[in-house]
């Protein structure tokens, strides 16, 4: 844990009784000493704080940056309003995923929130994309925290008269109690929700106002991937990685129509119009035992259709979920899988994604 990097509030989250854990390179919180069904559970409920500073952020500036970043996505960017945001994915040559990525509209330019293990190397090859005409600052000096749930708006109104205002996906530059921060009504959970990112050198006092209010506990990355994956959304690495398409991965709605100047759009887009050999599904698992990732998927024959990208235990519904590519043909709504964990067959089947219903302030 030593050779870890650490991010500003490290010594608050082992002053919060944190089990800290290794991840992407950092020492992060995986839970608290409520452990994590119960931060789950606050979060669904009250307002759950996040400390996400590991993650990337950048900003490509100039009167080009839009239509730089455009043609490296599947589109969609141009058209953004100052302050809006949009969920996307930097594409490679193959039709695969370098990362999922959050692009706000910026006066000067875009904003980016990229993914803690992928960073370094999205920030490596949009240098390597971007023209002479576009500056790509790398926000080092920036922490990145996130409040989810249904009490966050009440709370954010406290310290920030803008966050009200916002709707999902919108951004603007605020102050909180008088610190600059930039915040947005975005999040990872299916809450309602505000991410902020203030200086590294401001963000204990901000946590801190935070933490103090009532109905706010900190949550830590176990909870975090048990929220987004009742959301049904995807995480790098397990839906999304340098192989499965965006069109595997469930993210049809991403293209922007008529758009086909990005990388691998050569193989992604005739996939999109013909529909894609393996499909990203929603699985609920029969019994109590949870199926993992990497587990295979079996049809009623026993034959291998697919495999688990992500599953645990949902604390929500009280019963185990999973997501899962699998051949497009087993991919109706209510068709009946199988999988085996320690040689006990576990029956599954294909479920409406997302388990439980987003509540995003639209």
């Amino acid at each position: 844990m030593s050779e870890l990097k650490q991010t500003a509030l490290h010594d608050l989250h082992l002053q919060l009784g944190a089990k800290m854990t290794a991840f992407a390179g950092y020492a992060m919180p995986v839970h608290y000493p409520k452990g994590i069904i119960h931060e789950h559970l606050h979060c669904r409920a009250q307002a759950g704080f996040f400390d996400i500073s590991h993650m990337g952020q950048c900003r490509i500036l100039g009167d080009k940056a839009a239509a730089e970043l455009e043609r490296l996505t599947p589109g969609g960017i141009l058209d953004l309003a100052v302050g809006a945001q949009k969920y996307t994915v930097l594409t490679n040559p193959e039709g695969g995923v370098i990362d999922d990525i959050i692009v706000t509209r910026l006066d000067a330019g875009v904003g980016i929130i990229a993914n803690a293990g992928c960073k370094d190397k999205d920030f490596a090859y949009l240098r390597q994309q971007l023209s002479a005409e576009c500056r790509f600052e790398e926000l080092a000096d920036q922490a990145l925290l996130a409040l989810q749930g249904p009490g966050s708006a009440a709370v954010m109104a406290k310290f920030c008269a803008d966050a009200p205002g916002l709707r999902f996906m919108q951004a603007c530059s605020s102050t909180m109690n008088g610190v600059a921060c930039s915040v947005s009504r975005s999040g990872y959970t299916g809450e309602d929700g505000f991410e902020l990112s203030v200086a590294q050198s401001d963000v204990e006092q901000v946590a801190r106002w935070l933490l103090a209010e009532q109905g706010v506990e900190p949550i830590g990355l176990g909870a975090r991937d048990t929220l987004r994956l009742e959301a049904g959304l995807c995480l790098y690495g397990h839906e999304l990685n340098e192989s499965i398409t965006p069109g595997e991965a469930g993210l049809q709605w991403l293209f922007k129509t008529g758009h086909a100047d990005f990388p691998g759009a050569d193989k992604i887009l005739p996939q999109l119009r013909q529909g894609p050999g393996l499909v990203r599904v929603g699985l609920l698992v029969n019994g109590r035992i949870p199926v993992r990732e990497g587990c295979t998927i079996c049809d009623a024959h026993n034959n291998p259709v697919g495999y688990v990208t992500s599953g645990g235990f949902s604390p929500s519904l009280n019963r185990p979920v999973a997501m899962a590519l699998v051949q497009r043909e087993f991919a109706g709504i209510g068709a009946e899988l199988s999988a085996t964990v320690r040689d006990q067959r576990i029956t599954l089947g294909v479920s409406h994604l997302p388990f439980v219903p987003h509540r995003y302030r639209r």
